[in-house]
């Protein structure tokens, strides 16, 4: 017996083929039944608004293609309704009973109570249908942003001639059962009428889900080893569309057609990521530039640091005046990181200069430079900072303040060798429960505040968290080490532990020096954490510094025996006899010619450390600040009349006068200058009555000056002055995205898409303002087919 043929044989096949196009062609134009395709008209309001009035009992299809921003861009739509929204209208219920699908969607309010400067008739309904064609821009505006509303009382859809009805109005039932909603879709009950309210998708997406964007904020990887939809390792972006398409409808609908090989161009790879990436940097990057432009002078602000594949990245900030808005604000923008391939005072000018012109911005206007104290930057004939003098005297040279107070403490601590010995002490501690879990879990049962902290190498102000750990916790932490002391097995352990709790823990020396040092470091780090704030005035950071140095002055007469009582009670506490001890001191052999007399003879123990150890370092602090601080004496002299009003009132005419030409011959290059002597002291001898009777600072000056009309020299000194840069820490902020950004794992990254990558994330406050509107026009004109799907 043959076997039963599970196939048709090809007369079946093509005869149910046939039979199939019949059936197209007999229900091609259903869906126009139910939808009328009218022209618009244009409103009062010269804006293109969909025509959702006229006809009998037909309804009609208008396409509210409206911007998010408000812009009405409404246009009919001469595709099929399925055409938008890439749908096809097979799945489309068209039958003869009046069975409805039972889906409704909640209704949207709006809010009008918490709506900012818009113009909006609560009288009319804009969720209606029938009142379309008669919104303002701001109806228009606030119908998008709230979105359709749907008539839950209806019951069932309109009726064609043949008395049919659009069931399957708000939803479609997909391939494998799934409902896709139609948002776009709304049904107008009075006019028995179906209405089609298209958004513009794409700039939707970028403006308010926009993977792309939430990913490079918050520097995640985008994407892994694998590039495809629900495979292993696609990580972070494809990931993200997976999710998103279990809410939302159009991504939805987006992936099943790329799961099954409907479509081929789908916007998903990383090709497309890295040109979004580059769109919103390059928006971002050009709001700054406008900004810069608008402000005139600005500053120049750089950092270096080898990233994770070992090539030498330089930040590039700069500090201006942001006049645009009613209140000046200063600012410190990124604006990439320069790939250098030598660390050369002239070779990161030229680099420098390049980028600057490139950005179409002018030395010429550069008011300031900020660097740290490395020579290749600070050199005062090969430096960066000296080419920069070269070609643009008015670009004053500013050493970073938070590398000058951190060097100043190096100084201290490094000339002098019971110092050394100090800070060695305290990273033994660390160290000694650092590199066993079993002993760290000891100093835990010991110690129940403060965690102890490795020493850092580089940033010496922040060593005081190391150092406060010790100060407040000495008798728990000595406890601990006579603890491991009697408990390892290790008997080299056993022996640094009992060493360090007996000599070191248990001298009166340390405990006084442990308590000098905790009130330096801690005065110390408290001025470098306000230079860091990126709106630092070198008026207010002139301050600082001079008090510091007054306190070092201060401390220097009165320190010591206020460290001598704290440790004293300190020693009470662990049982350790409050003197201090005079220390056999080991001697080298000396040479027969040589000095042998000992000058520490006749000193008592008490008083050798005091000259030799706490004068020292406070000597050496004082001396450190003053000479670091040079620049700062220079700033005072020419730009200090200007730091406030009531130091601006103290002068007489003569001072203001001549403090006017210094200042005139400051911002001078050849023969121009950026004021005049003469005008400015003319303005600001008037400006005395016109400034309120409260002292006001530059920054106040200058926002009551921006104002009016009659201060322009004015407006431009303190424009320069507050131009001028205290610290780099700017700079030194953006290292820490570049270490998230390209880590061992994306150390390949190119440098086009790192500086996309970190523009994003460090200037992320501009995203809200970003044109989206722009970027998808930049995007669709890249090439032909885009044109054709993202353009009218």
């Amino acid at each position: 017996m043959p076997p039963i043929r599970k196939q048709k044989f090809g007369y079946a096949k093509r005869l149910e083929k046939k039979k199939a196009e019949q059936l197209t062609q007999s229900q091609s134009g259903t869906m126009d039944n139910y939808v009328i395709k009218t022209p618009h008209v244009s409103s009062s309001n010269n804006e293109d608004v969909g025509n959702v009035g006229g006809g009998d009992n037909n309804d009609e299809y208008v396409d509210m293609n409206v911007d998010e921003d408000g812009v009405n861009n409404t246009d009919v739509n001469h595709e099929d309704v399925d055409d938008v929204n890439n749908e096809d209208v097979d799945d489309v219920k068209l039958d003869n009973d009046d069975d409805d699908d039972g889906v409704h969607d909640e209704e949207t309010n709006i809010d009008y109570d918490h709506v900012e400067d818009v113009d909006v008739d609560i009288n009319v309904d804009i969720f209606d249908p029938r009142n379309w064609d008669s919104l303002s821009s701001d109806m228009i505006k606030h119908l998008v942003a709230g979105g359709p509303k749907r008539d839950k009382s209806m019951e069932k859809g309109p009726k064609d001639k043949s008395s049919r009805r659009f069931t399957a109005y708000y939803t479609r039932v997909l391939p494998n059962n799934d409902k896709c909603d139609r948002e776009w879709l709304v049904y107008s009950k009075e006019l028995d009428k179906l209405f089609v309210f298209v958004v513009n998708y794409l700039e939707k997406a970028l403006r308010k889900n926009h993977i792309m964007k939430f990913l490079a904020k918050h520097n995640l990887a985008f994407r892994g080893t694998n590039e495809k939809l629900y495979k292993k390792s696609n990580e972070n972006f494809l990931g993200l569309i997976e999710m998103l398409q279990e809410f939302d409808p159009v991504i939805k609908e987006h992936v099943r057609r790329i799961t099954r090989d409907d479509m081929h161009v789908h916007y998903l790879g990383h090709t497309i990521q890295n040109e979004f990436i580059l769109l919103l940097a390059h928006e971002i990057k050009s709001k700054i530039i406008n900004k810069v432009k608008q402000a005139k002078y600005f500053s120049v602000i750089l950092d270096c640091t080898p990233d994770t594949s070992h090539q030498e990245q330089m930040s590039l900030i700069l500090r201006y005046v942001n006049v645009s808005s009613t209140c000046v604000t200063i600012e410190e923008s990124f604006l990439g990181f320069l790939n250098v391939d030598e660390t050369t005072g002239k070779r990161l000018f030229d680099v420098t200069l390049d980028e600057l012109k490139s950005l179409d911005l002018d030395i010429d206007d550069v008011r300031s430079q900020g660097y740290d104290n490395g020579s290749n930057m600070k050199g005062k004939h090969q430096g960066v900072q000296k080419r920069f003098l070269d070609i643009n005297p008015r670009a004053f040279y500013t050493a970073c303040g938070c590398h000058s107070l951190n060097l100043a403490l190096c100084d201290m601590a490094n000339t002098c060798a019971k110092g050394r010995d100090f800070f060695g002490i305290i990273q033994r501690i660390y160290t000694i429960f650092a590199n066993s879990s079993k002993r760290w879990q000891i100093l835990k049962d010991n110690v129940k505040g403060l965690t102890l902290k490795s020493l850092s190498i580089t940033r010496w102000e922040s060593r005081v968290e190391s150092v406060k750990a010790i100060r407040f916790q000495i008798s728990d932490i000595r406890e601990a080490l006579l603890q491991v002391a009697e408990t390892d097995n290790d008997s080299l352990i056993q022996s640094q532990a009992k060493s360090l709790a007996t000599n070191e823990l248990g001298d009166f020396e340390f405990l006084v020096a442990i308590v000098i040092w905790f009130e330096i470091l801690y005065v110390v780090n408290l001025v470098s954490k306000k230079l860091q704030s990126s709106d630092m005035l070198i008026d207010i950071a002139i301050k600082e510094v001079k008090g510091l140095i007054s306190f070092f002055e201060e401390f220097r007469e009165t320190g010591l025996s206020k460290a001598i009582n704290d440790a004293k009670e300190i020693a009470v506490e662990m049982d350790i006899d409050p003197v201090f001890v005079q220390k056999r001191v080991i001697r080298r052999k000396r040479q027969f010619d040589e000095n042998t007399i000992d000058d520490d003879a006749s000193f008592s123990a008490e008083e050798s450390f005091k000259i030799n150890y706490f004068l020292y370092i406070v000597d050496q602090a004082i001396g450190s600040l003053r000479t670091r601080f040079e620049q700062y004496t220079e700033y005072a002299n020419i730009f200090g009349f200007l730091f406030s009003c009531d130091k601006l009132k103290s002068y007489d005419d003569k001072s203001l006068k001549l403090s006017c030409t210094q200042l005139e011959a400051a911002l001078k290059n050849g023969e121009r200058s950026d004021i005049d002597a003469n005008e400015l002291f003319m303005e600001l001898r008037l400006l005395d009555n016109f400034l309120p009777s409260e002292n006001m600072a530059p920054v106040d000056v200058l926002t009551f000056l921006k104002q009016r009309d009659c201060f322009p020299n004015a407006l431009i000194a303190y424009r320069v002055l507050l131009t001028i840069p205290v610290t780099v820490a700017s700079a030194e902020r953006s290292f820490s995205k570049l270490k998230l950004l390209k880590s061992y794992l994306r150390s390949s990254m190119s440098q086009e898409r790192l500086n996309g990558l970190a523009m994003i994330a460090i200037e992320n406050d501009l995203l809200s303002n970003v044109d989206y509107k722009e970027m998808v026009k930049n995007f669709a004109l890249r090439n032909a087919e885009r044109i054709a799907r993202f353009t009218d």
